[in-house]
């Protein structure tokens, strides 16, 4: 798919992210049927069948967490906190909402970040919390398309923007594994860390060289372990 603002992100559906007053109103849109490169956003033939693509449950976690800190607001005590609680990060990063797993369980378990919410923030956060726990984790809830709901009324109240990210839980509920906990997180934490030396060895550009110079990594590491190559690469596999 084409990167950047993308009318059609989605490799399911013509969903179109710049429709805002359809976003929270519309969630069924006409199934994508092919990939012809040069229309609908599309560069490239797929590499493999969407069918068999996964959609990795902690990417989905850091996502909802981008929306709902870019939604906050930003003279609020509640952003004013994570601010502080987390000073090494910069500002820009921040204000993007872009945090990594380890700084998301932190926030869960600190009681006091709730404390800073209003009521809007504070209910829009646990159902957060709720979606990671009973949906993208070790064990799904029978209930949890309701709490899918829930948390797509909470966001829509906070102002969150419609994400590609929060429109797979809202149009392909469907589409997700019957267990998400069966994907580790252990493995897109990985390779956050490993990409996140290849950013800066790249300045932050994302492009092709830079995936091609990651694959290229990814081979010459084969003289390590075996298990430890092999779960890199199912990581590349998942996100990408």
């Amino acid at each position: 798919m084409q990167g950047g603002y993308t009318k059609y992100p989605c490799f399911l559906c013509l969903w179109d992210s710049r429709a805002d007053d359809k976003h929270f109103q519309q969630y069924e849109w006409p199934t994508r049927k092919y990939f012809r490169p040069g229309f609908e956003n599309v560069i490239a033939k797929p590499l493999v069948d969407c069918n068999k693509i996964l959609l990795p449950p902690l990417h989905i976690k850091l996502g909802l967490m981008k929306n709902l800190v870019k939604a906050m607001n930003k003279q609020n005590e509640a952003f004013l906190f994570i601010q502080k609680k987390f000073p090494h990060i910069s500002d820009a990063k921040v204000n993007a909402g872009i945090f990594d797993g380890p700084q998301i369980r932190s926030l869960i378990k600190d009681p006091e970040f709730e404390r800073t919410m209003n009521h809007i923030e504070k209910n829009a956060w646990n159902n957060f919390k709720s979606i990671t726990t009973n949906f993208l984790g070790n064990q799904r809830s029978p209930e949890y398309d309701t709490i899918v709901s829930g948390l797509l009324e909470s966001f829509k109240m906070l102002g969150a923007r419609m994400s590609v990210k929060l429109h797979f839980l809202a149009s392909h509920l469907n589409y997700f594994p019957d267990n998400c906990g069966d994907y580790s997180e252990e493995q897109g934490e990985r390779f956050h860390q490993d990409i996140r030396t290849m950013e800066e060895r790249y300045k932050g550009r994302w492009d092709i060289n830079m995936m091609a110079d990651y694959c290229w990594c990814l081979k010459r590491d084969e003289t390590e372990p075996t298990h430890k190559v092999k779960s890199i690469k199912s990581s590349f596999i998942r996100i990408y």
